[in-house]
């Protein structure tokens, strides 16, 4: 599979640069434009499965990256039996990578072969809390006064137009009145433009289609998130990506790693796929688990956190760009409740009710449970299809198994 995704790769960039380097007076920026996503497109639908989240740009971290402290084995707190049957879990279900967190310290952490803690794995969805968090910052240091203004303050295209009425808040808790996501062949279709358009911001601004009031339905989807990247340039002044490096990352002395853009120099793809190791993702985890302080430092606004972690009455179980445990579910879709579409298996209640959980595509997951002080996060391929008796993904068996074994750990 490395093989053919490389093969589409080159295919798409040689067409892209031959498309490129036909002279402007030959052809538009808009015909180039349309040349590029029209051959992105054809590559796409050949094997939706496998999107290419190309061209992207480096998401520069920190020069100076130590790994977390971990914790004595005989300090850990956890059961052994715990955290291997976890381990196990987590090797089986085709992981990247499975890191454990409790109280300060690391407690294992398991990489696949060839995996390492430096290894940039694709975020998925995990790329949605960022976006929370971004905006958080922007909100600490002064350049967004509330969740609850409008787009328009920073997107001036938003003005006058029903965009306008959606605020910050809506595109954080999937709330903006904008289509669900979902799939389509149509080559005009507003699904593929919002996606792969070199220009696709412009495209969700212009296109993008709003069937339902806003603040009023919760449409899961790719396209709020990513407009949370024009909000931040709008306020701030400077790249998505480049904000990200300077007030997230380096202050959190993480790792970076790989931001997809719609071209070279445009806009960050917010909502999805950025590539940044697994401790990266944990520090994010971290920083949300102590109310936005990160090492005695505050980067995020007092109580913003808790407002992250509260669900609205359209979708109790979606934050602001971070998933609920409760009220509990057994099979929780990441679409809008009562829709079509996956639903991802919750076994049992989570045993910490106030658990909070970064949740992307292919089961990417980091559960952070506040009572525990306890973080456990898996990255890596789609776990494999249930048969012959084999398990089906299970998002509440990391944490509960963990949690288990150290409630066990102390009688």
């Amino acid at each position: 599979m490395i093989a053919r995704r490389i093969g589409h790769s080159i295919t798409v960039l040689a067409a892209i640069a031959a498309v490129l380097s036909v002279p402007a007076t030959a052809q538009t920026a808009s015909d180039n434009a349309e040349a590029i996503y029209r051959q992105r497109l054809a590559v796409f639908l050949k094997d939706p499965g496998n999107l290419l989240y190309e061209p992207t740009e480096p998401l520069r971290g920190t020069p100076r990256w130590k790994p977390l402290a971990m914790a004595p084995v005989a300090k850990r707190g956890i059961l052994a039996e715990a955290l291997e049957k976890a381990r196990s879990y987590a090797a089986m279900m085709n992981s990247s990578a499975f890191i454990v967190w409790r109280d300060g310290k690391l407690i294992t952490q398991w990489y696949a072969p060839g995996v390492t803690a430096n290894t940039p794995i694709t975020s998925k969805s995990l790329s949605k809390p960022l976006t929370a968090i971004a905006v958080g910052r922007a909100i600490s240091l002064g350049k967004i006064r509330s969740i609850d203004q409008s787009i328009a303050d920073f997107v001036p295209s938003a003005k006058g137009t029903p965009k306008e009425k959606i605020t910050i808040r809506f595109l954080l808790d999937m709330r903006s009145g904008m289509l669900d996501q979902g799939f389509n062949t149509d080559p005009e279709h507003p699904y593929n433009r919002a996606l792969l358009h070199p220009d696709f911001g412009q495209q969700i601004l212009e296109t993008y289609p709003m069937p339902h009031e806003v603040g009023k339905h919760y449409s899961y989807a790719n396209a709020p998130s990513d407009l949370i990247a024009m909000v931040i340039e709008g306020a701030t002044g400077i790249r998505y990506g480049e904000f990200v490096t300077r007030e997230v990352l380096m202050p959190l002395g993480a790792q970076g790693g790989t931001m997809w853009v719609g071209k070279p120099g445009g806009l960050a793809h917010a909502g999805c796929c950025a590539t940044m190791p697994a401790d990266t993702y944990l520090r994010f985890a971290v920083l949300l688990l102590d109310d936005g302080v990160w090492q005695g430092k505050r980067l995020l606004p007092k109580g913003y956190v808790m407002q992250m972690r509260k669900g609205t009455p359209e979708n109790p179980h979606f934050g602001l760009g971070i998933w609920i445990g409760e009220p509990y579910k057994q099979r929780r879709p990441f679409g809008a409740p009562g829709m079509l579409g996956p639903h991802v298996l919750h076994s049992e209640p989570f045993l910490d009710p106030d658990l909070f959980m970064f949740d992307g595509n292919s089961n990417q997951l980091v559960a952070i449970s506040p009572k525990h002080r306890l973080i456990v996060l898996r990255v890596g391929a789609t776990p494999p299809a249930p048969k012959d008796g084999s398990p089906e993904w299970d998002n509440a068996f990391l944490p509960n198994t963990l949690i288990r074994g150290l409630t066990a750990s102390k009688k």
